[in-house]
């Protein structure tokens, strides 16, 4: 796990070593989700404050150099050509995504499928939702209750 402290340094390691200090400044974010942001707009590079006491130094690490890839290649860049041909050169050695589990115990609601089948969302649906396990098309047999999570 790693720990806040070791991130920041870490950060500020690697923003030297890719020479994006001063440019670039690095944040802690309350993401959910994803672990790692790059903001073009406001040029700074954030990691999930939650995701990050999950993951692993080398997750962490990695997730570094692929926002730190997005900030190198540009805004356009995206996951393309540019950005994988700059983050291999940079040492990140992972796909698009990561591997940490979300962090549901922050997630605020529950469903729960006539099947029994439990779904955690962070945002109660505005719309009607139907279990994917039961069935793969939305099916009103197989709606989802949600109730808020206490």
């Amino acid at each position: 796990m790693a720990d806040a402290t070791w991130v920041e340094q870490e950060a500020e390691r690697l923003f030297a070593v890719h020479q994006i200090e001063g440019v670039w400044s690095f944040r802690f974010d309350r993401a959910t989700t994803r672990l790692g942001q790059c903001d073009h707009r406001t040029h700074s590079i954030s990691v999930s404050r939650y995701l990050t006491q999950k993951a692993t130094t080398a997750e962490v690490t990695q997730v570094l150099l692929h926002e730190i890839a997005h900030a190198l290649a540009g805004p356009r860049a995206a996951h393309g050509p540019r950005w994988r041909s700059i983050a291999g050169q940079i040492g990140y050695e992972g796909g698009r995504t990561h591997t940490v589990e979300p962090a549901h115990e922050r997630a605020k609601w529950v469903g729960a499928c006539p099947s029994g089948h439990e779904i955690v969302r962070f945002r109660k649906p505005g719309k009607p939702v139907s279990c994917a396990k039961c069935d793969r098309r939305f099916n009103t047999s197989y709606l989802i209750r949600w109730r808020a999570k206490v």
